[in-house]
């Protein structure tokens, strides 16, 4: 019986111009968008050159981005869905034929499901217009992951299925179709909205995000299936079904209104408690359809959860209100922070959420109170709490949360405190467009818990070196101790601190110590103490500079090492001649994956200022070159390098005086001249030739490994080159890998993954426009023709 009511209700649609015309429409729509898509990846594969460092994740950007295929096309359902439905009850209604179904033997779930099944047929005709283009796809991009397109196939099934069950029951409500349609409109836009609402309330928050149906998809469409969301689509259907069944029920039957309401409210009771349940952590089951697993925590992080154990995991939010990150944790950004935390729990169900909300002065943002002149800290305060229309109780004020925990450290800016065992850390937020820590940030975070003993950086201080607590531009605070910048070592599981070494030994906790430029001499006791710490086997970054070497010699010494005179220059049109950008070594490379994306991306090392380094190692170290320069464009130069001279030198590289310079650019006399030349002169000492320009030393003594590294140049670390903006260099992301071999790889924790395959197009230009040709217009005008022909001759019938 089923069958045959939803077979009856195919036919009215299919003789009916409607379910044609949307057709038709629905797939100009998916054909123009992949055709504009498809065409824009091919003529940015045809332009070549840098412009193919653009060009991956294509089935992601085809069809499961914002504004790929399946993104773009599920933004719209809504405008066809009710336009189909809008008949399916309220027709019968209108006629009069419902009453002969209710005198009918018929059971009206019977009738209820056979409508609905007519909707789910319908629906696979849509996702077999989809279907045309996943495939077209499939053949258009090489390497299509094709797991995941079956995963968006699933969601946007799913969600036509939630539309339809929708707009039935709107159906029922009333015998005027376009009423039944803007009705259906109005409810799918309530169950987008909902998740907005009473999110200060905890257990409705969570039911009423349960209940909201936007983004329900966003997983599936991503390669992510989870059950709480495939449960949700099933208690949409449910409920709307089961809502279209007591209403055509009251219609046969003459009850009170209180046994109406209260079946209604069991049926809504029992889908809370399923969708309740089934979303709650640990009661949820994954399966990532993506070929690199992209979904899912890397191996790294996994093992680090696991380490954890069964104690819970408490992370406590403090989110102070003058902070600019104050929307990151308010009230009704709750659920967003749990989905942001979801990956996580996924692994270890049992972390904790709580969130304290105070206000005190926003260290980092000084600006911010003097904008208010005049006024109390209380007063701002009270201020944005009205505005903001936030109830005053929910705050801590300044002095009750300085005595509950110092956050000045951590300058009064939204900060997460997470606590295991009776063991603390800090997980920051950073002033980038990302803003929230990602896996490397947080699985460092995890792993600060596990470790008693951390990887501890000790800069040695007394001898002008280069401070891990300043910001000029020599400095190394960027790198090391700068809290709100991601790659900053604090942040990636480090522990940061400064030694002195004419008033204390070397620290035992100290892992690695480095030596950055210092320009006086040390003392002989600080020497001493240095050499003993080699000797002993501690690790060790020796970071020199070109015209001082008397500073550093006794150190080069000990490890086999000199410091040759002079120093390197490149030739170059752009950049001063003693900027140098050595290539990365095999051996380098292997530090880290992302070198090796690095050097793919032509990204280089740059030193401005370096000196060529020889080595003959020593006591057992085995030596590995990790950068050298190119023969071809760089020698050593001897004596001075007088910058001043090389840029005003001449066409043929002769240097001439400031003066003359000016009196022949004033003149014109001197056109051809070019900036930055500079001349190779073998007479003068000059040596051409490929130069190390850092390398690394390691040994086995007191059974362990002792590594040290040592560079001829102190400023590819300093803020001021780590902030370069004329230069794509890859500087950061050496500096890493160097202090993560110093520690034996314990920090930063590798999150890394394979790229995926799907980096090219299979078509060219012309062929994606005749394809766009094809889709957009061609084939619309033949399904046009089919059905005008199939409706006439219906009609004729």
């Amino acid at each position: 019986m089923i069958y045959k009511i939803a077979k009856t209700e195919l036919m009215m649609l299919f003789f009916s111009p409607i379910a044609w015309f949307l057709m038709i429409v629905f797939f100009i729509q998916c054909g123009y968008l992949y055709s504009n898509i498809l065409e824009g990846n091919a003529r940015v594969q045809e332009l070549g050159g840098y412009n193919l460092m653009y060009l991956y994740n294509l089935t992601e950007r085809f069809f499961l981005g914002s504004s790929g295929l399946f993104g773009s096309v599920m933004q719209n359902l809504y405008l066809y869905i009710p336009l189909l439905t809008m008949s399916l009850i309220s027709r019968e209604m209108s006629s009069g034929t419902i009453k002969l179904l209710y005198s009918s033997p018929i059971k009206v779930w019977y009738i209820v499901l056979g409508k609905y099944v007519a909707m789910m047929a319908y629906s696979l005709v849509m996702l077999a217009i989809v279907s045309v283009f996943v495939f077209s796809g499939m053949i258009h991009i090489q390497h299509a992951e094709i797991s995941m397109l079956f995963s968006a196939f699933l969601g946007f099934y799913l969600v036509l299925l939630a539309y339809s069950a929708i707009g039935l029951f709107m159906s029922t409500l009333t015998t005027y179709q376009v009423v039944a349609a803007i009705s259906t409109f109005v409810m799918i836009g309530a169950l987008s909205y909902v998740g907005n609402l009473w999110q200060d309330i905890p257990f409705v928050r969570d039911l009423t995000y349960f209940l909201s149906i936007n983004g329900r998809a966003g997983k599936m469409l991503s390669g992510l299936i989870t059950t709480n969301d495939v449960i949700y689509f099933f208690v949409v259907v449910y409920i709307f079904l089961g809502f279209s069944i007591l209403r055509l029920k009251a219609g046969m039957e003459s009850k009170p209104w209180t046994v109406k309401a209260m079946r209604y409210a069991v049926v809504l009771f029992t889908a809370l408690l399923i969708g309740y349940f089934s979303s709650r952590p640990g009661y949820i089951g994954y399966l990532d359809v993506t070929s690199t697993k992209a979904r899912t925590l890397t191996p790294n992080a996994q093992k680090i959860l696991a380490q954890l154990g069964e104690e819970p995991l408490e992370i406590t939010v403090y989110n102070n209100l003058l902070s600019r990150f104050w929307f990151l944790g308010t009230p009704k950004a709750y659920n967003d922070n749990l989905s942001r935390w979801e990956p996580y729990m996924r692994f270890k169900p049992n972390i904790v959420l709580n969130t304290v909300y105070y206000y005190d002065d926003p260290l980092d943002d000084p600006g911010m109170m003097r904008s208010y002149p005049g006024k109390t800290l209380e007063q701002v305060a009270d201020q944005f709490i009205k505005s903001r229309n936030l109830d005053a109780d929910m705050f801590v004020k300044p002095a009750e949360i300085r005595k509950q925990v110092d956050l000045s450290p951590e300058m009064n800016r939204y900060v997460m405190q997470l606590k295991w065992k009776g063991r603390t850390t800090w997980l920051r937020v950073f002033d980038d467009q990302m803003m929230w820590p990602s896996e490397t940030e947080v699985s460092a975070a995890f792993k600060r818990l596990l470790q008693a003993k951390l990887p501890k950086i000790g800069f040695l201080t007394g001898n002008l070196e280069r401070s891990v607590n300043r910001s000029g531009d020599r400095d190394y605070k960027n790198l090391t101790s700068l809290k709100t910048f991601r790659q900053s070592f604090i942040n990636q599981g480090f522990d940061v601190d400064t030694v002195t070494l004419d008033s204390q030994t070397i620290p035992a906790d100290i892992s690695t110590l480095v030596v950055a430029d210092p320009k006086i001499s040390m003392s002989e006791e600080a020497l001493g103490r240095l050499h003993k710490y080699i000797d002993e086997g501690g690790n060790l970054l020796l970071a020199c500079e070109p015209e001082r070497q008397t500073q550093v010699t006794p150190l080069l010494m000990q490890l086999g090492v000199e410091l040759m005179e002079g120093q390197i220059v490149q030739k170059s049109r752009d950049y001063a001649p003693n900027l140098v950008t050595p290539d990365l070594t095999r051996f380098t490379l292997n530090l880290s994956r992302s070198l090796e994306k690095n050097r793919a991306d032509s990204m280089k090392i740059a030193m401005p200022g370096v000196a060529r380094l020889k080595c003959t190692p020593t006591a057992g170290f085995t030596m590995q070159p990790l950068l050298v320069t190119n023969a071809d464009l760089s020698w050593n130069k001897k004596g001075k390098l007088d910058l001043e001279l090389i840029i005003n030198s001449d066409a043929n590289g002769y240097t001439r005086s400031k003066a003359k310079a000016i009196e022949e650019d004033e003149q014109g006399t001197d056109k051809k001249a070019e900036i930055g030349t500079l001349k190779f002169l073998p007479e003068e000492g000059d040596e051409q030739g490929s130069f190390v320009t850092a390398l690394s030393l390691s040994r086995k003594i007191n059974n362990k490994e002792q590594r040290i590294i040592v560079t001829g140049d102190a400023d590819f670390m300093s803020n001021a080159e780590l902030g370069r903006l004329n230069m794509r260099s890859a500087n950061f992301d050496f500096n890493t890998a160097l202090f993560k071999w110093l520690s034996n790889g314990e920090f930063p924790v590798d999150t890394s993954r394979p790229m995926t395959k799907d980096k090219r197009v299979t078509v060219d230009l012309a062929e994606a426009k005749f394809l766009r040709l094809l889709y957009v217009w061609i084939l619309p005008a033949l399904l046009a023709l089919a059905s005008t022909i199939f409706l006439i001759r219906r009609k004729r019938k």
